[in-house]
């Protein structure tokens, strides 16, 4: 996946989302059936925040145990985090009873992540990352000096992560400093991204969040 990102910086967001599906949708379908095993009767609500707090604390960790390592430490943070982000979301539709291995949860991570404003420009771009994937033309690569892909491929990452590249990238070359911001800036962009993802997933819930009322006699 890093080859395909660093091939095609234009398309890295696009390129996670498409590979994230195809690798994570599985894992988090498993992992509900797991839990909701477990723990017979558990609402939608409570399994997705079990999920949602699993990854905060997990891109919390990321950001603070990260090396301050220049602009390629930087990105592969973001990158990291992005990764991490993904599996979040799509844990939180397994846990509303929405598939997370169909295509379309690709569509559902680009638009949660701000990176296409609609649905139908994030098809369309999922569409060309995908058909660039088929004729072979990541394989050629750019041609462009690497910190220039380097620098092309945080600013999309960090996009696709909800971080500002700048921000992120100051947390990791300044000494200091990447301890505390890179925490921060991580577990704020992952909390926001839960809310964002119930608020989409919540609506479509297959399962009861509360066991229904039956009414009493009168």
């Amino acid at each position: 996946m890093w080859e395909k990102m660093k091939a095609d910086p234009q398309y890295a967001p696009e390129h996670l989302a498409l590979e994230a599906v195809r690798r994570l949708g599985p894992e988090a379908h498993q992992w509900q059936a797991r839990v909701r095993a477990e723990r017979p009767g558990i609402p939608p609500d409570a399994l997705a925040d079990l999920a949602a707090k699993k990854f905060v604390n997990l891109a919390r960790l990321s950001g603070a145990v990260s090396g301050a390592t220049g602009i390629a430490g930087a990105v592969v943070d973001v990158g990291v985090l992005a990764w991490n982000q993904a599996r979040m979301v799509l844990h939180m539709a397994a846990a509303y009873g929405v598939d997370p291995r169909e295509p379309e949860r690709a569509t559902d991570l680009l638009v949660l992540q701000k990176v296409h404003k609609v649905a139908e420009t994030a098809r369309l771009a999922l569409g060309v990352a995908a058909g660039r994937e088929r004729a072979g033309a990541l394989l050629r690569g750019s041609g462009r000096p690497m910190h220039q892909v380097l620098g092309k491929l945080g600013v999309k990452l960090a996009q696709m992560a909800g971080i500002r590249a700048a921000k992120r990238i100051f947390a990791k070359i300044v000494p200091g400093a990447a301890i505390i911001l890179g925490t921060w800036a991580n577990s704020s962009a992952t909390t926001d991204l839960a809310r964002r993802t119930r608020e989409l997933y919540r609506p479509r819930a297959t399962h009861w969040q509360t066991p229904p009322q039956i009414p009493g006699p009168r």
